[in-house]
């Protein structure tokens, strides 16, 4: 049976065109670049297609968010006026979801505010790996009918399998990194295992590795997201002093901060492979097929 061909609207931001357009191609979504202007103060003006037809979709990952944030609100909003009844986000970074509960007195809870916008701009979101604690699904940060989350994990694992020969081991640098690592190594059979890490700053960590076997192993680094890359690069140089043979690192997220991937190599880390779930050169692993397939089943 033939993938069903959906009508409809694909909306995107230039800098997020060739993955869009991927996902047009799949769907049959018709797709259109979102035109946009800066005035010299750093307000934005868009501009959408007129008419919109019923089903619009909007891609736009939220890295690097703030400014991304009040442009999908004015597109959102604009999208209702020009025709659009079902508005769907596909947002594969989802930014402002660490902060759940206020640590310390006045702080903001930020997923619940972000949350509770984009609940309020769209009917339905499919993100990939969000960074959830103490909640259990998406729909309680952003309750929506439709709040699906694609997970990178098996994605990468299918990858990991054909660029290793050997049996890799799989670690993941903070115990946050559980989830995916564990899903990821059930996926192919693989030993894993997480490490123990104390932060002290954002670019500032003390590691400890877990009680596996490390002498002689291929070993693979596995997290969600990858940003300043010192957690990646303090893990890798414990492993290479335990005796790792090799080690890669496989991340859904890429978005190393400028100087991340040098530290991380010079740490001796071989090869990194992310998803495109954020344009970098290390993208290896397509989300596209995926997103057209929850695309269509909604």
């Amino acid at each position: 049976m033939s993938p069903q061909i959906l009508s409809g609207a694909l909306l995107c931001f230039d800098d997020e065109r060739v993955v869009a357009q991927a996902t047009a191609d799949l769907t049959g979504l018709t797709l259109s670049v979102i035109e946009r202007h800066r005035f010299p103060d750093g307000e934005v003006r868009v501009r959408l297609p007129d008419p919109l037809p019923p089903r619009v979709v909007i891609w736009r990952g939220l890295h690097q968010p703030n400014e991304k944030l009040v442009e999908l609100l004015l597109v959102a909003r604009t999208a209702r006026t020009l025709g659009a009844d079902h508005l769907s986000l596909v947002v594969p970074y989802l930014a402002y979801m660490r902060q759940d509960i206020a640590f310390n007195p006045g702080e903001a809870v930020s997923q619940r505010i972000i949350g509770a916008l984009l609940a309020d701009l769209f009917d339905a979101v499919i993100t990939v790996d969000p960074h959830l604690h103490r909640v259990a699904t998406l729909q309680e940060a952003i309750p929506v009918q439709d709040a699906i989350v694609l997970n990178g994990a098996p994605l990468l694992s299918d990858h990991i399998a054909v660029q290793c020969a050997a049996d890799v081991l799989l670690i993941g640098p903070d115990e946050e990194s559980l989830q995916w690592v564990a899903r990821a190594a059930n996926r192919h059979g693989w030993a894993h295992g997480v490490c123990r890490k104390t932060r002290h700053g954002d670019r500032q960590v003390d590691i400890e590795l877990p009680a596996l076997p490390v002498q002689g192993r291929a070993v693979v680094l596995m997290d969600d997201v990858a940003s300043s890359g010192h957690t990646l690069a303090r893990a890798a140089q414990l492993l290479h002093a335990a005796g790792a043979v090799s080690i890669d690192v496989a991340v859904t997220h890429a978005l190393f901060a400028d100087g991340a991937v040098a530290l991380i190599r010079e740490a001796g880390v071989d090869r990194i492979w992310s998803t495109d779930c954020i344009p970098h050169e290390s993208n290896a692993v397509s989300i596209v097929p995926e997103v057209a397939a929850l695309l269509r089943g909604l």
